[in-house]
């Protein structure tokens, strides 16, 4: 049985492990992160999975990987003592930040301390000109005095981000071979190659964020390797970026940052996956797991991307709250409303949920592993949507009397409302939560929602989709078939590709084709590097864009451009390129402004030919479900209980058909269809959910 490849994704609450057999068919599996060693429960996971099906080590070919354990590292503050070391008269870039205010309104506003401490940001003289030329030589002795203080203060990581080193990066790299050589054992980010961009703040925040996380993700992903290789897998292990493609684990060693949104990347993938299937070129991504819910608007197939993200949000819908990032990422809303989030009453005795979760240690408080707190999966046992004896496959039994004490003690009593009743309005706040996110991404960049196709994955998302729908008015969702372990399953469908940036000003009046050709040339050796490491092949393809903006703009505009060579009369295709991307966002061009360009970005990615989709938007002939019994469950859209069909997601093929009300269970999730809704089964296993028409 050779040829099989597994991908793990650990999150805040489960680890899901997913096997692909040579035929490709798919198992897949279910085990409670464990905290602190998050390792330990990668392994019992995959050698769960292998004994069940009868998968030998050697015949594991490939393991893909994602995580969010550095996005916690920086949201929980615990990484290690990390220094910053930057040019003279710029220690508090970190403080200062954009210089303004991000809620105007707020007078007691409080902002995010920097992930470094005044104390541990050291100045050394040196200076480069935006063009890359040294207008101060470095200051060696002074980079030596840095080194006995770090020594000196037990650091065991340092950011090095000196003015303009994106242009020349020659300084950064002196300093590291001095640094290095007095603190061997010292990890050292430099800002050329961790975010080599112009925007000195957010170069700084990457590279210090780089720094912050790299021991522990160092020590986790070596680790990881070992262990797996103990236990007989000595197959190549890949890692997901937070751009939603493959990389090696070398890379991701030495820029842990572009994980940050490793895990959730993959629901992104799976949900382009399904929209191209069901040929639904405007849906929704929508993954909800047992800490986080994430939400991909997709356009013509794809996701959204950014070029910059921020973590740790001090107010969830308030940009400039967080820590900025500048690297590439999937366009991706991620608010704490999972499974695990944890209720309480608000200073106005409002029910509030989130962000804080309670993990997979103690867990909620129907886990019966010493959990206390009402969480989001308390409120779906409550209701009736969840079987206590039959969660996650019976490896666990819920404690539904815990589950009610906790909601009676923290919501219900305080509030004088039945325990139910609590519940409910605990699963109203944080489907509302979800579906205010949604319109509030639409809205800021001019899209539509009701006309969209809600793809849910994950282990409670498709509890909560239906629910989030009716709020949207979106009348079609789809729970793809092994839903429960969606973002573990896109891995497998990630791409192996590598995005190189560099920033370099070009004025169009002052174009030199030759200068764009040595920039890109230099890319595709950067990314080939990289690429190499992850797969035998080099049959590479690439995409090329450029970020180009009006004279005197702060902000600029992604414009993809040819993959061609460029010679000095090609400016006036960029600025054409650049002016129909200007219209296409604001409906208009400024006549009579030169453009310029500030940063390039190459793409390459291997050039996999995709396998043939089978049919999956025609409804297929079929027969009425058979329901194995029936419940009573609180709808919350109607407010009151009503008796569901309990049907085995097992049993279901292609063709079947049911109406709601009803639970549709499965070992990884379960789906509620409300009244209001019927499904059937498509060619690909999908449960594909639909709005009746009213009578």
């Amino acid at each position: 049985m050779q040829g099989c490849r597994l991908a793990v994704d650990i999150g805040g609450t489960f680890t899901d492990v997913v096997l692909e057999l040579p035929d490709d068919r798919t198992v897949s599996g279910k085990v409670l992160t464990t905290l602190g060693a998050p390792e330990k429960g990668v392994l019992e996971g995959i050698t769960r999975l292998m004994s069940q099906v009868g998968v030998a080590p050697g015949d594991i070919s490939m393991v893909l990987h994602g995580t969010t354990l550095a996005t916690n590292a920086i949201i929980e503050r615990t990484g290690p003592r990390t220094a910053l070391l930057t040019t003279e008269g710029f220690r508090d870039t970190l403080e200062f930040a954009l210089g303004h205010r991000f809620d105007q309104y707020d007078l007691e506003l409080v902002r995010p301390g920097p992930l470094i401490e005044r104390r541990l940001r050291l100045e050394v003289g040196e200076r480069m000109a935006s063009d890359g030329s040294v207008l101060k030589e470095l200051d060696e002795d002074g980079v030596l005095r840095a080194a006995e203080f770090i020594k000196s203060e037990n650091i065991q990581s340092l950011a090095v981000c000196f003015l303009h080193s994106y242009a020349n990066g020659g300084h950064e790299a002196r300093a590291r071979e001095i640094l290095k050589g007095e603190c061997p054992d010292l990890y050292v980010s430099l800002s050329h190659e961790v975010c080599p961009e112009i925007r000195e703040y957010e170069r700084t925040s990457t590279t210090a964020a780089n720094a912050y996380v790299q021991p522990m993700m160092v020590g986790y992903l070596t680790g990881l390797a070992e262990s797996l290789s103990a236990i007989g897998l000595e197959c190549p292990l890949l890692l997901i970026m937070s751009t939603g493609s493959l990389t090696s684990i070398e890379t991701a060693i030495r820029l842990p940052i572009r994980l940050v949104e490793s895990g959730p990347a993959g629901g992104a993938i799976l949900g382009q996956h399904i929209a191209r299937e069901l040929d639904a070129d405007q849906s929704i991504a929508f993954d909800m797991g047992g800490t986080t819910a994430k939400i991909v608007l997709l356009n013509d197939f794809e996701a959204r991307h950014s070029r910059s993200m921020e973590v740790a949000r001090a107010h969830s819908f308030m940009p400039g709250s967080g820590i900025p990032l500048r690297m590439p990422v999937i366009d991706m809303i991620e608010i704490g409303a999972g499974g695990g989030s944890i209720a309480s009453l608000d200073q106005l005795r409002r029910i509030a949920v989130g962000p804080e979760s309670a993990g997979s240690n103690p867990g909620p408080a129907c886990y019966g592993l010493g959990g206390i707190l009402p969480t989001v999966t308390d409120a779906d046992l409550i209701l009736g949507k969840l079987d206590p004896d039959e969660f996650a496959g019976g490896t666990m039994k819920l404690d539904e009397a815990g589950a009610r004490a906790a909601m009676e003690r923290d919501l219900g009593a305080p509030l004088g409302l039945q325990v139910q009743e609590a519940a409910a309005g605990l699963a109203e706040i944080v489907d509302e939560n979800m579906a205010n996110a949604t319109r509030v991404n639409a809205a800021d960049h001019g899209d539509q929602v009701e006309t969209r196709v809600l793809i849910a994955t994950g282990g409670a998302a498709p509890l909560h989709a239906a629910r989030i729908a009716e709020k949207l008015s979106i009348d079609k969702i789809v729970i793809p078939a092994d839903a429960g372990v969606g973002s573990a399953y896109g891995f497998l469908m990630a791409p192996v590709a590598y995005e190189a940036v560099r920033s370099q000003v070009l004025f169009m009046d002052d174009f030199k084709g030759a200068t764009v050709n040595s920039i890109f040339a230099d890319l595709r050796r950067e990314a080939a590097e990289v690429l190499e490491l992850a797969s035998t092949s080099s049959d590479f393809k690439e995409r090329r864009y450029v970020e180009m903006r009006y004279l005197g703009q702060g902000h600029d505009l992604t414009v993809e451009i040819p993959s061609q060579n460029y010679g000095d009369g090609d400016h006036a295709l960029l600025e054409q390129l650049f002016h129909q991307t200007y219209e296409k966002n604001f409906n208009r061009t400024i006549p009579n402004l030169g453009a310029q360009a500030l940063t390039w970005t190459l793409v390459l990615f291997l050039d996999e030919p995709e396998d043939a989709l089978q049919a999956g938007k025609e409804r297929p002939s079929g027969t009425q479900a058979k329901p194995e019994g029936a419940r009573e469950i609180f709808d919350t859209g109607l407010g009151r209980t009503v008796k569901a069909d309990v049907i085995s997601r097992q049993s279901l093929s292609p063709g079947t058909e049911f109406s709601g009300p009803a639970i549709i269970t499965e070992e990884q999730t379960t789906t509620y269809l409300p009244p209001a809704f019927s499904g059937w089964i498509n060619a690909n296993h999908h449960l594909i959910m639909e709005r009746r028409e009213e009578e």
